[in-house]
């Protein structure tokens, strides 16, 4: 199954990418762990990412889309795979498209998680980290223990909160509307426990819970 897998920061779409990895024995694929992959092996398209990385400028849809097209053309990659936090913008997924066209391996389905925005605000600002392990807490959902020494790291305070979503609804003004046109688009309730979550995902790729 071949999916891209789309949410706002703290939709939980982390957590249901990796059990849908586990579920479908396909790989989830991020434009981060395809950058470091690439400037660890030193790759052409890596180097000239990191070209533009270090002059703090951001790496074109090409070079990216090149990244993709390397990182689907590997063996675990070969019956399918899920794509996090890509494309972003409709001209990367017009590049996505004929790439993957081009490949004979068109999308199967675009999922997206959605939670409404205070509740994506309330889940994160109340994160904390301990600094010591780098355990994940929530003061209200999964307090820490009496001795964790807590971190409240910086994009996890509410001004940045606020400015990530507003850049995440930016960018699916017309991502979303993209999609549900080709008729790949399917919206999950994102609000939940995470394995409430996952029954609904899997309930809408047709596969059972």
């Amino acid at each position: 199954m071949r999916l891209v897998l789309v949410g706002a920061p703290g939709s939980g779409k982390g957590t249901q990418a990796d059990v849908l990895e586990a579920r479908l024995k396909t790989p989830k694929v991020s434009t981060g762990d395809m950058l470091r992959a690439a400037l660890k092996a030193g790759t052409k398209l890596g180097l000239e990412a990191k070209s533009y990385m270090d002059a703090g400028k951001l790496v074109p849809d090409s070079v990216v889309i090149g990244l993709v097209e390397e990182r689907l053309g590997e063996p675990d990659a070969k019956n399918g795979f899920i794509l996090d936090g890509f494309p972003r913008t409709t001209a990367q997924a017009d590049a996505l498209g004929a790439l993957l066209d081009r490949l004979g391996k068109p999308l199967d389905r675009v999922v997206e998680l959605a939670v409404p925005s205070e509740l994506i605000v309330e889940r994160i600002i109340h994160r904390r980290t301990d600094k010591r392990t780098g355990q994940i807490y929530h003061l209200k959902y999964s307090p820490p223990p009496p001795n964790a020494e807590l971190e409240h790291r910086a994009d996890d305070r509410e001004e940045t909160v606020n400015k990530r979503l507003a850049d995440y609804e930016a960018m699916t003004t017309a991502l979303l509307p993209y999609y549900q046109k080709l008729g790949l688009l399917v919206r999950v309730d994102g609000v939940g426990k995470p394995a409430e979550v996952t029954a609904r995902v899997l309930g809408a790729l047709g596969l059972s819970a």
